[in-house]
């Protein structure tokens, strides 16, 4: 059975403790599956009093660029593996695990939808934030420079839903970012869906699952 929001609530706080180092938990999944608004939920109730205790840093900032997408010849599978800068996402997780250099804030890259590129030292995390809440689709990949993104996650959950509830969705945020219907139900079979097979078979390496809206 999936545990409830509360339930998720209370595991995420368990993963600090006062005085304790830093903790980064993952939320993974396929596209469309909710990481995303799964994590900003999280981030909201843990910090509704007010407190900057817990931070958002999505892997979706290590986008490669297109222009460089073009350069490997790999625009049209965006998305893929092989199209973001996984060692820079770890060498960031490991950075904000260390807390070692002093800083006040660690800046993360963020990712625009609308131009659908990366935006170098958009995410700020302050040095009170105890607890990283990172999301994207390749966090239990054990391949390659991936593995060592899952040797920075303290735990990482996986959410599923139902697949054509997912394709629904995945298909509407393409639409949204500017994509016409059958451009958006193309992408969404065929390279999307691809990435989705590959994530799907990840699930069995959570540490929880998390299904259901």
């Amino acid at each position: 059975m999936s545990p409830t929001f509360p339930e998720l609530l209370v595991r995420a706080r368990s993963l600090t403790r006062p005085g304790g180092p830093r903790a980064v938990l993952g939320i993974t999944g396929s596209p469309g599956a909710g990481k995303t608004t799964l994590a900003r939920r999280l981030v909201q109730e843990l910090t509704a009093d007010g407190e900057p205790w817990v931070a958002h840093v999505p892997m979706d900032g290590f986008h490669l660029a297109d222009a460089e997408l073009d350069r490997l010849g790999r625009r049209d599978r965006k998305g893929a593996p092989d199209t973001f800068d996984a060692a820079g996402y770890a060498a960031l997780l490991a950075r904000l695990r260390a807390e070692s250099d002093g800083d006040d804030v660690v800046y993360a890259p963020g990712f625009e939808r609308v131009l659908e590129q990366p935006l170098a030292g958009a995410l700020p995390v302050p040095v009170e934030a105890r607890l990283i809440v990172t999301e994207g689709n390749y966090l239990l990949l054990d391949t390659g420079a991936w593995r060592r993104v899952r040797d920075q996650l303290d735990e990482v959950w996986f959410r599923a839903l139902d697949e054509p509830e997912r394709l629904r969705r995945l298909v509407a945020r393409h639409e949204e970012f500017g994509k016409d219907h059958r451009a958006a139900r193309a992408w969404a079979l065929g390279t999307d869906q691809r990435n989705a097979d590959l994530v799907a078979a990840t699930r069995h390496r959570a540490d929880l699952v998390v299904t259901g809206d």
